[in-house]
């Protein structure tokens, strides 16, 4: 009699393998980029290794050739660049098929609502598609100031700037306003933005534990005597875990020590608070409490960039000086204008936030009660099931996308190997029915990996 099992078990013994291979090559190929220079050889000629003048055999290229190649061999088709054919919202298109969608940020469902749109439309009819040109010289519109303004009322502050990305706001205002008599101390989580700004601008970089504030206290009595200007970075809800920092706590800190504290919204300003005013509202904060506040554009506003927004000498001095927005065309103003009107829309109809809050909650008491490993994360909005392997979070992703349910797999070196995980971003738009089937779909297919 066969010995049943045994066929499952060879099929995980094969997968260890190779995913061990896996991360060997990938150490290799990170070992690469610290290859030595060219040397001359005895004729006078420069000994240039190829790996030295051919993208193909760049370390970070052949990274992504190695993880191909892996997934191939386990026989697993690439979860990247789907092509969504409709707006994706709590549902998507994508080849033809509709499925439940938890890959997209449209938190509030206005990507796609007919104010936003129509906003967008006019604002195309009346300037064009593009501005030409720097703010700074001749490519300012009012719809800009109209935003701006808007922003800056949502908070409370004198005024706010908008970037034309996400990404560079935070690689741009952190490495022009601070050098490299400064020291800058973020969240180990933090977004790679604020990672990439901080090496632009030549500071200390010094990461402390997720959320612990405790730490930061110490790391801070420790080394603020050694520095001029001292900035702490947070993030209003970490993109990966979905949860958020104890806020107060972090002012505490900023004022006892003279630093400056900056907040990167992306993820809670429309998510957190009575109202979707972020973590500010969540916490019952002034405004005055958070130096930078930063955001994005392009997840519940509908649109695509970012923004600071903060007293005037903060922005003042942004507007005039800081490279990302000097020397970038200004915001397209049919961006703006949708981003305008989704922040309209967002504070004339709060019951968007309450039923995204209401679905959040209910997506993560459902996976923890099906035995999902959710992680830190708190129910607003961002969900992760952690499953441990970037293999079987390929294969889940997999298996559910089969089943007419469309999230994306964040596997290794993106986050460690034990991290790897599906990512479910939740909108207001999901049905209770729809997260209830969800998620038993994801526990039914985590219990047969």
């Amino acid at each position: 009699m066969a010995r049943k099992g045994l066929p499952g078990l060879t099929a995980q013994i094969k997968d260890r393998l190779i995913q061990q291979a896996l991360e060997r090559r990938l150490r290799q190929a990170e070992q690469g980029q610290g290859m030595t220079a060219p040397t001359r050889s005895p004729s006078g000629s420069t000994d240039t290794p190829e790996q030295h003048y051919r993208f193909d055999l760049h370390p970070g290229y052949q990274q992504i050739r190695i993880i191909s190649e892996g997934a191939h061999r386990l026989g697993i088709d690439s979860p990247f660049f789907k092509l969504h054919e409709a707006i994706a919202g709590a549902t998507t298109r994508i080849d033809g098929r509709e499925y439940v969608n938890y890959a997209s940020y449209n938190y509030l469902a206005l990507s796609g609502h007919p104010e936003v749109a129509a906003a967008a439309r006019q604002a195309i009819d009346q300037y064009g598609t593009s501005v030409s040109a720097s703010r700074l010289v001749s490519g300012e519109r009012p719809v800009h100031r109209e935003l701006e303004r808007a922003i800056a009322s949502a908070y409370g502050v004198d005024d706010a700037i908008t970037f034309v990305s996400g990404h560079a706001t935070n690689v741009t205002t952190i490495g022009h306003l601070f050098g490299p008599q400064d020291l800058i101390l973020h969240d180990e989580l933090i977004h790679n933005s604020v990672v990439q700004g901080i090496s632009l601008s030549g500071a200390r970089r010094l990461p402390f534990p997720h959320n612990d504030w405790a730490a930061l206290d110490a790391i801070l009595g420790q080394q603020r005597h050694h520095f001029q200007r001292v900035l702490i970075v947070l993030e209003g809800i970490y993109s990966m875990d979905g949860d958020y920092p104890q806020l107060p706590r972090f002012v505490e800190l900023k004022r006892k020590f003279r630093a400056f504290l900056m907040v990167d919204e992306a993820h809670s300003f429309g998510v957190m608070g009575r109202s979707g005013l972020g973590i500010r509202e969540h916490f019952g904060l002034p405004s005055a409490d958070v130096d930078i506040w930063m955001g994005t554009l392009s997840k519940a506003l509908a649109g695509c960039g970012g923004y600071i927004a903060g007293e005037a000498a903060l922005v003042e001095h942004l507007k005039f000086l800081a490279p990302g927005f000097l020397y970038s065309v200004g915001m397209p103003p049919a961006i703006a204008a949708a981003s305008l009107a989704a922040l309209q829309c967002l504070q004339r109809e709060p019951q968007r936030v309450a039923t995204l809050q209401e679905r959040g909650r209910l997506f993560l008491a459902q996976a923890q009660a099906a035995g999902v490993d959710t992680g830190t994360s708190a129910g607003f909005a961002v969900i992760p099931a952690i499953t441990g392997s970037s293999i079987k979070a390929a294969r889940l992703a997999s298996a559910l996308f089969e089943r007419g349910i469309n999230v994306q797999p964040i596997l290794y070196p993106a986050v460690p190997e034990k991290s790897a995980r599906l990512r479910f971003f939740v909108s207001c738009e999901h049905s209770e029915i729809q997260i209830r089937q969800t998620v038993a779909a994801l526990a039914e297919e985590l219990g047969q990996l």
